[in-house]
Order: structure tokens, then sequence, then C-alpha cells
């Protein structure tokens, strides 16, 4: 992990007393330690007090609410005390798609408080090298499909695992941590070309997109949908769920399908294979589009937020 070029304070609780106390009590407040504060940026579900100074959210989704099922009591419990203080507090709440800005206002969040700000994406240079070395290391055929991400429920393993069984002669890897509420080597043992390859380095990611044919992403709920957005800006192929922020995120770049639907799935990524004109036309366009969403344009917009709290 790269050193912060920022100075970092640590506070002397531990997390989860601070956070409970930041959330029930709304203390203790920011050390003097931290310095002269203008704005305080909740970026990741914890809201501290502010003391005084102007506070932005940023909320990625409410899969909580939606989906509470899918995660534990006390997650549910504090994510949804942190949109309340969020609706309470902030000044601006930051939103990564404008899916999750219209469910925010659904939920009683005021739309002149939230801020579209979509994340950014570098495409990295890969090889052949690095694309011998990704497979050999990982044991990959010359043509599979690829998913990425944390195996949850919202993620549709399941759905997606089905959709494999009219697609017997390519593989379907699964790449990531092994996440909650899924028994991903269930899902393997039961599929004979599906396979889980666990978690993959940074320096491994954009070889294994690269690598890929096609990258399927039928998430059922997502703030964004970052894989789909690195997986365009590799050139590869996407698949991923009409109606969601994923759709929103690839525009016009990608087959969208009905994530309900194995049948669906299945006949998307069948087509797509030996398809190599649309693959090709796909992959143009996903670039196109992942091109048009940086960092810098990310920070741009975030920095424009702290400005438009502090007048």
């Amino acid at each position: 992990m790269a050193t912060p070029t920022v100075p970092v304070t640590h506070l002397r609780l531990g997390r989860r007393v601070l956070y409970e106390a930041w959330h029930r009590f709304r203390r203790p407040a920011l050390p003097r330690s931290v310095g002269a504060v203008d704005v305080v940026h909740a970026t990741g579900g914890v809201i501290p007090p502010t003391g005084g100074v102007p506070l932005v959210v940023t909320v990625n989704d409410l899969a909580f609410l939606h989906r509470p099922e899918h995660f534990t009591t006390h997650g549910v419990r504090f994510m949804t005390r942190s949109f309340e203080l969020a609706k309470a507090e902030a000044a601006a709440v930051i939103v990564p798609s404008e899916v999750t800005a219209e469910d925010c206002c659904a939920h009683g969040l005021d739309a002149e408080r939230i801020h579209v700000v979509p994340l950014g994406v570098i495409a990295q240079a890969v090889t052949e090298a690095d694309r011998s070395r990704v497979r050999a290391t990982y044991n990959l055929p010359e043509s599979f499909v690829l998913w990425l991400g944390a195996a949850e429920p919202r993620k549709n393993l399941d759905r997606l695992v089905a959709a494999m069984d009219t697609n017997p002669d390519v593989a379907l890897v699964l790449a990531g941590s092994p996440g909650w509420g899924v028994d991903v080597e269930r899902l393997v043992s039961a599929s004979p070309n599906v396979r889980h390859i666990g978690a993959v380095p940074d320096a491994d990611l954009a070889p294994l997109y690269d690598a890929a044919t096609v990258f399927v992403f039928p998430s059922l709920l997502e703030g964004f949908g970052m894989p789909v957005l690195e997986a365009m800006a590799q050139g590869t192929p996407v698949i991923t769920s009409a109606g969601t922020a994923t759709a929103e995120v690839a525009g016009e770049a990608a087959r969208l399908i009905n994530p309900m639907s194995e049948e669906e799935i299945g006949t998307a990524i069948r087509e797509l294979l030996v398809d190599p004109i649309q693959q090709m036309a796909m992959i143009e366009r996903g670039r196109r589009q992942a091109s048009a969403l940086s960092w810098a344009k990310t920070a741009a917009a975030t920095t424009a937020v702290y400005e438009s709290v502090l007048r």
C-alpha cells in the first residue's frame, strides 16, 4: 500500500466504538490535531460530527433499504442511521449515478442537495506477455467469460451460473473475494464449466479483463458498477443488467439483459461469443464510453461540490 501524501490522524477509540458514538451521540468531536477544517466529507457510510463546518456525504447506494435480508441486522441499522444523518445534516450529498440520485429522492432526500459525480477509470496498457502470465497463473483457457466482484446475493451469481448450462463449451471464471451470503464453492461444484479463482491482486486485474472474451455483470442492484467500467476500459465486451446503474455506466456500449432471466443471460453470452463483428463494435464503443469517465473529472466535480457548500 502506498504511503499517504497527506497527514493522517489516528484516533484513540476503537473503530466500532468510535463509529457507534458518532452515530448515536454525535461525539466525540474531531480532535484538534486534525487542524483547521473547512469541509467534512464522509465517504464511506460513517458520518462524524463536524463541529459546525459543512458536511458532504457520499451515498453509493441504498441496497440496505431495498434488500435488508442481504445484510446483517447491525449493518442495516448502522447504514439506515447513516442515511438519516445525511438527510438531517448534509449540506450536499454525492452519488455516483442518476439511478442512486433518484433512489435517494424517493427516500426523502432533497433533490437540490444531491450531486451526481460518476467514478473514473484509467485504462492500463496490457502486453501479450501480461496476458500469458495471467493465463498461466490462473490456468485460464484461451476463451472464457469473466465475472468479477465480491460475491453477495445482489450480484445474482446463481442465475449467471445457471445461464452457463446453455453454454457448456466455454468456461465461466468468477474472480473476487468470497463476500457474504453466497456459497460460491457450491455453485462451482454444481457446474463443471465454472471456476472460482478468488481475489486477484491489482497488478493482475487489467490483464485478466483483457484476456476475457466477454465480461458479464448481471447484478440486481448497484450504485455504480465499477467492474463494468473497468472491463470496457480494457477493451472487453460487456453484458450487464438493464434498468440499473450499471446500464447507466455502460451507456450504449453494453448488451443489456433482464437479470431475472437465466435464458436471456445465457442467450446474450452465446450470441456474443460467436459474433466477432459484434465483439469488435462493442469493444470500440466500450473504450469510447470509458474514456469519457476519468478520475480527473471525478476530482474536479467533487471539488466543485466542496466549493458550493462553502459558498
